[in-house]
């Protein structure tokens, strides 16, 4: 069955750590980090992913949409990610950075953005642990889920089938069990799983409900 790694980008941060104890059933935290360039949005820092990993026994990943992410590693990695997840686009050095991930000790992640070609990362994909394939354009929560990325998922199964294949952006009940069946791991989601009034623990039922009844 495939992991649930919800994105805290759309809790309530005035509660986290409330919100983090009702996500029963997740199996990953996501953190978005965005840094007002790479992407418009500007989102967390070292500081919180601190708190979260220290937070819970679930394990931290982060997803840095940032630019010059060299600089950013060592300080997410220190605050206790297990995963660090870099973009493509935002390096012309992708095996340089891949190397810096290992040597901090964290699994190693690659994301593409939905108009990246999957050849972009061919010549590293056996340095890979995990390859992010993002379904909607990266920087904000809530949008909707681009069908043409199945496709790329499929390939993407047949060119890593060791490492593991994780999908962000507008998944949730609908959208899971087609990215499954394509070849994904791990699921990101966002306001699927924290949105005003919802029940966390049950948002995140429905998505393995969903799965379940698709096999």
């Amino acid at each position: 069955m495939a992991l649930i790694a919800p994105s805290i980008l759309t809790a309530d941060f005035l509660r986290l750590g409330d919100e983090l104890r009702r996500a029963k059933g997740a199996d990953v935290w996501h953190l978005d980090i965005m840094d007002g360039h790479f992407v418009p949005n500007l989102t967390f820092g070292p500081l919180l992913c601190a708190a979260v990993a220290k937070a819970s026994e679930i394990p931290v990943e982060c997803h840095l949409m940032v630019e010059r992410p060299q600089e950013l590693l060592p300080r997410y990695a220190e605050a206790g990610a297990r995963r660090l997840i870099v973009h493509a686009e935002a390096t012309p050095h992708l095996h340089r950075l891949i190397a810096q991930i290992r040597d901090l000790g964290c699994e190693v992640g690659v994301a593409l953005n939905p108009g990246t070609p999957l050849g972009v990362i061919e010549e590293v994909a056996a340095d890979l642990d995990l390859l992010l394939i993002m379904t909607v354009d990266p920087g904000f929560g809530g949008q909707s889920f681009q069908p043409r990325q199945v496709e790329k998922i499929r390939r993407a199964r047949e060119l890593l089938p060791k490492a593991l294949i994780e999908v962000d952006g507008g998944i949730g009940p609908n959208t899971a069990p087609e990215v499954v069946r394509a070849g994904a791991d791990i699921l990101v989601a966002g306001s699927a799983v924290f949105a005003p009034g919802a029940d966390p623990q049950e948002r995140i039922a429905e998505i393995r409900r969903s799965l379940h009844e698709s096999r």
